[in-house]
């Protein structure tokens, strides 16, 4: 419509456009000022649908569109709901004999056009459809979105008649059975998307697990099927108790708040909860912090809870549902025992109140669904007993010895643990038993490297634990299969996987309150002495294993003693070594790498050998290893005594650092240059895992380290590893363990890394600056204190320098500028990434650092550089 100012109907849409927009703001603002509650983000949504139905309905009457069309919403809006910048789906429907194609119809279609155009120059963000009844049938019967939205279909305007022929034809062709199989499919699909958990740390509220969408599924297809479009009518058919009815509309209006309150602060349509919203949404939502924990961790765990709670209920209800679509409800049944019916596949429980009448099968039904085959999950009424027995289980609950041996017959059960505690946790019964694991339910860990909450990563442990014993998955970890295979009492490592974090948020070394925890668990349920040591001493020591391979020197011999003393014993060791692996695997995706998993089986092995009893004889082992790595020579077709110039001027420590097969790739690589005054630089596949194996051979010089930093990170590497070594002639001989985020096909860059670094280590100017890259939204959200610690060896040679920051992009190479500006020597690196955190320890030593005021202005200007 032309903007004339004599027009009226310009002048009309002006002054509409004002209106709605002015009215929809009042509302948000109204809601801002309102109390943050359920009903108040109902007010709002109905409140918006309603402004947004008389706007369309004026505008539509200035189209001036036929009677014998008629305007109805449809989807989300179609329910009478709106959430702030939500979009508002409508269609035009029209009578079959009218055909917009057809030329004598061009202008119904300019009338329409006209419609749509006003409706988005207002300010009516519409997604709009044309179409006939016909027409909506057919689309309805390929697409499933289609008959979704077509389901919540409203009348809001002109030929009324028409709607109901389009209503009643729509009934008829509605095949519920089909309609649940693809709304079914669907959201196990949508599911899967979304890592198939309600505890994502930056979960979607409308389309992760437990989110609204997973209420709307089962009010779908329950309307589909004719068994009600609310949850009143679902109670009044049989399918919700009151007390679901209560606990549905309740955790409704909680995921309703929060989706509101966030589209308020975002100012447009945004679903996830984000971390850079989560404080502003979670003191919108009442929320307040204090000193044990943030507002967003309060907000976060209130939505992980109604979550949970959406997630049972929308098992319990779908499945009710499929029953009565399907007749399964008349199925035959199979007796298991007195309590308990195989229900095609699903164990159903004997009666209603079979856990009112005795509170031990509560946890039988588990142990019965562990032990019996041919069942595949809880039945609905099984699943709807569970949830109603919730508050059955006390105090009283958790200390009757019966309820003790059964959850102690689940840990020990050949098979079936990773599953049935992934169920108990679903179901709630696993946090009622274990009170001190509900504490840990839905709780965030802000520590950039995991990512999932407490009660999924402990549960994703469990599960990495268990799969080492199951033949099926020894191809992943053969080595940790090898051991789990000679480890007398899995179960002892399940309940170090359960207690692991379970003190995690309450302050304190969650280790040592962890290891109390355990032992008072060991204690209620009579686990044998030498167990209970066992899983104590697991709990503590969760984490010295993968400390001590990230940051120690492992070649130094008595770094293996220490370690060997802490373990005592193999059994320890191996314990150990398999819950530590686990730990990691279940962090997160991104923390765990193949050159990780070879410092902890270095580690593991080392130890094991000062186990039996053999102290680290060091000229014994480098004779080996020199041996070793002339085979390997000989294998390659080297001439004898090809290795001769290169060892010569190799001190003792270069041959305890490396490994025979490292040792021959130098000798081979390098025995034309050893005097050479130009860098050498060597790649290769890392024989370690992914990525980049490089050598770098470089007369010495302060700035080297830096140098050879400042091209990985301009060049988009991660530096894994760093081995340097210094030879007595006063050449570098440093290897790298580099991994590219852009490929995995490393083998491609080894001609461009030996190029390009050779390059850059000529260079002779002044460093460049390093590259500063953008800081990922976790890390702004939950920045780690950068911390720098100076500390001598313990045989106060060298100096420890530990360096703990939120990773970024330049920061490995910040830190070595600084050490090249005081001249500090580099003796070995170990560089962890932990996710977004990098915690780096570096063996150096130099002049600078025999004054304590050189050593304070070194730490200082770490700490400049980390910010």
């Amino acid at each position: 419509m032309a903007a004339v100012a004599d027009d009226p109907a310009a002048a009309s849409v002006a002054e509409l456009r004002h209106r709605f927009r002015a009215r929809k703001a009042a509302l948000i603002e109204e809601f801002r000022e309102a109390r943050p509650t359920a009903a108040a983000a109902n007010r709002l949504l109905k409140g918006l649908a309603r402004h947004v139905d008389q706007t369309l309905q004026e505008l539509w009457e200035c189209a001036l569109l036929p009677p014998g069309a008629a305007l109805l919403a449809v989807g989300g809006y179609g329910r009478g709901e709106l959430f702030p910048y939500s979009d508002v789906d409508v269609l035009v429907l029209l009578p079959d004999d009218v055909s917009l194609a057809h030329d004598a119809n061009a202008a119904l279609k300019s009338s329409i056009e006209g419609f749509i155009s006003a409706c988005w120059d207002i300010g009516v963000e519409i997604g709009s459809s044309v179409r006939t009844v016909s027409e909506c049938l057919q689309e309805a019967e390929r697409d499933v979105t289609v008959q979704t939205a077509l389901l919540e279909s409203r009348f809001l305007c002109g030929a009324k008649a028409l709607y109901r022929r389009f209503c009643e034809a729509f009934a008829q062709q509605m095949n519920p059975r089909a309609f649940l199989r693809a709304k079914t499919l669907e959201m196990r699909q949508r599911h899967q998307k979304y890592e198939d958990t309600p505890y994502s740390l930056e979960p979607n509220c409308k389309e992760s697990p437990g989110g609204l969408r997973d209420l709307q599924v089962v009010l779908w297809v329950a309307s589909a099927a004719g068994l009600g479009r609310t949850w009143s009518e679902l109670a009044a058919k049989g399918l919700v108790t009151p007390f679901e009815v209560r606990q549905l509309q309740r955790n409704e209006g909680l995921l309703k708040l929060i989706r509101a309150r966030l589209h308020m602060i975002a100012g447009r349509r945004e679903d996830r909860l984000v971390f850079d919203l989560q404080t502003a949404v979670a003191e919108s939502c009442g929320d307040k912090a204090t000193k044990a924990r943030r507002a967003s961790e309060a907000l976060m765990h209130r939505y992980y809870w109604a979550a949970k709670a959406v997630t049972q209920l929308n098992q319990i209800l779908m499945l009710n549902i499929e029953e009565r679509v399907n007749g399964s409800q008349d199925a035959p049944m199979r007796p298991i025992d007195e309590q308990f019916l195989d229900r095609d596949g699903m164990l159903e429980v004997v009666s209603d109140d079979l856990y009112e009448r005795d509170r031990s099968a509560i946890l039988r039904t588990f142990l019965v669904y562990q032990r019996t085959p041919g069942i595949k999950g809880l039945s609905a009424r099984t699943l709807r007993a569970l949830y109603n027995a919730r508050e059955l289980m006390d105090a009283q609950f958790r200390a009757d010895p019966v309820n003790r041996a059964t959850f102690l017959q689940i840990l020990k059960q050949p098979q079936g643990q990773t599953h049935v505690f992934r169920l108990m946790n679903q179901t709630s019964v696993l946090g009622r038993y274990l009170w001190v694991f509900r504490r840990i339910v839905g709780r965030m860990q802000h520590d950039l490297f995991h990512v999932y909450t407490v009660d999924q990563h402990i549960l994703m442990v469990l599960r990495n634990v268990r799969r080492f014993f199951i033949p099926e998955h020894a191809h992943e970890y053969p080595f940790c299969s090898q051991l789990a295979a000679q480890f007398d009492t899995p179960y002892v490592l399940y309940v170090a996987a359960l207690f692991h974090d379970v003190a995690k948020g309450r302050g304190g070394d969650h280790s040592e309150l962890g290891a109390m925890e355990v032992r008072r668990f060991c204690r209620d349920h009579g686990l044998p002495r030498e167990d209970a040591k066992l899983a104590e001493f697991l709990v503590q020591h969760h984490l010295t294993m993968s400390r001590i391979a990230q940051k120690e020197d492992l070649s130094d011999p008595q770094v293996i003693e220490n370690f060997a003393a802490i373990v005592g014993n193999e059994r320890y060791l191996t314990a150990l070594y398999l819950l530590t692996v686990a730990d990691i695997r279940g962090t997160s995706p991104k923390v765990w790498n193949a050159w990780k998993g070879k410092l902890l089986e270095d580690l593991y092995r080392l130890t094991l050998r000062a186990l039996g009893g053999t102290r680290p004889n060091l000229d014994a082992e480098i004779e080996a290893r020199k041996q070793e790595a002339l085979q390997d020579l000989a294998l390659h077709s080297q001439l004898p005594g090809t290795q001769e110039a290169l060892w010569k001027t190799l001190e003792v420590s270069y041959f305890a650092r490396h490994e025979a097969g490292d040792i021959a790739w130098h000798a081979r690589s390098l025995w034309r240059h050893v005097q050479t005054q130009q860098p050498i630089v060597k790649a290769r596949p890392s024989p370690v895992g992914e990525g980049l194996q490089v050598l770098v051979y470089a007369p010495d010089r302060a700035d080297l380290f830096a140098r050879i930093c400042g091209y990985f990170d301009g060049a988009g590497f991660s530096i894994l590893d760093a081995e340097i070594h210094t030879t007595r002639a006063g050449y570098a001989l440093d290897t790298f363990q580099v991994v590219s985020p852009y490929t995995d096909h490393h083998r491609d860059l080894v001609a461009l890394v030996e190029t390009q670094l050779v390059q850059a280590l000529e260079d002779t100017g002044p460093l460049p600056e390093p590259s500063r890259g953008r800081l990922s939204r976790r890390v702004k959200s939950f920045p780690v204190q950068p911390r720098v610690m100076l500390r001598p060896d313990e045989r106060a040679q060298r100096w420890l320098l530990s360096v703990s920051a939120s990773d970024r992009t330049g920061l490995l190479y910040s830190i070595a500028r600084v050490l090249a500006k005081y001249r500090v020597n580099l003796q070995l690196a170990k560089v962890t990434t932990l996710g977004e955190r990098v915690e780096d320890t570096f063996l150096i030593d130099g002049p600078a650092l025999a004054q304590a005021r050189t050593q304070l202005e070194l730490e200082s200007d770490l700490l400049d550089a980390l910010a």
